[in-house]
């Protein structure tokens, strides 16, 4: 359910900046999501631009190849593909924002810094 709020939430930054969007993104939910999440969303537009160098402007591919070795590293790459990646697809079926409006007010709801 976290994973899903942060991919429902992770480009909030692109309203102030598409350069460190994400950073901007996992700060404003770091108090409510695990330490695995917030590096996550504080890197995703890095290990995006193995998809969209061009659109992250960066000036390499394989920018995130510099993160190879930390814990976190999977989970992000697993991250943009299963989740960054496919909503760009504008075929691709999802559910309409109120599915997901419980699951966001319960993040939410939950103790700043719980974990």
């Amino acid at each position: 359910e976290e994973t899903v709020v942060c991919a429902l939430l992770h480009d909030l930054g692109e309203v102030m900046t598409p350069i460190n969007h994400g950073e901007i993104a996992a700060s404003l939910l770091r108090p409510y999501i695990s330490p695995r999440n917030y590096w996550i969303l504080a890197h995703h537009e890095i290990f995006q631009a193995y998809y969209y160098q061009d659109a992250a402007q960066l000036p390499r591919r394989d920018t995130r190849e510099q993160f190879r070795g930390h814990p976190h590293f999977e989970a992000c790459v697993a991250f943009c593909e299963k989740w960054d990646q496919t909503s760009f697809d504008p075929d691709y079926d999802s559910l309409p924002l109120s599915f997901f409006e419980p699951m966001v007010r319960r993040i939410f709801a939950r103790k700043p810094y719980w974990h």
